[in-house]
């Protein structure tokens, strides 16, 4: 059974950093799409950044581009998001999400939009103060 189990949430200043990130247990993550995800109080989930597992190619929201960056180490089958410069604008729980398809057939725009992630973790609350 493929599981996304994510951590690294907590509470910060703005101005700060925060590192996320998500473990997969019954899956490879190895050739993939995966990306996080969030969604604060009374408003819709967007897509945060979403990066393809078997090149590393990578997309941002524009709102984020330039602060935070997605990573992976398939090894470890870990997806990971590095928030740097955090605003209160961020807070929201965040969820990571995969396809655990064995391919990742999306590039750019369509790696947040065009994809339908199947598994989904937990999420994990960050809030920035």
């Amino acid at each position: 059974q493929v599981q996304l189990v994510e951590s690294g949430g907590g509470s910060v200043q703005a101005g700060g950093s925060l590192r996320l990130s998500c473990e997969a247990s019954g899956g490879s993550l190895s050739r993939d799409c995966a990306g996080w995800f969030r969604q604060a109080p009374g408003q819709e989930r967007e897509g945060v950044a979403a990066i393809d597992t078997g090149d590393g190619s990578t997309y941002y929201l524009n709102s984020v581009e330039g602060r935070f960056i997605i990573s992976r180490d398939n090894a470890k089958r870990s997806l990971y998001l590095q928030m740097n410069s955090l605003k209160p604008e961020d807070t929201a729980m965040y969820y990571c999400a995969a396809t655990f398809s064995g391919v990742c057939p999306a590039y750019g725009w369509a790696l947040l939009h065009g994809v339908q992630y199947n598994y989904w973790g937990q999420g994990t609350q960050v809030t920035v103060s």
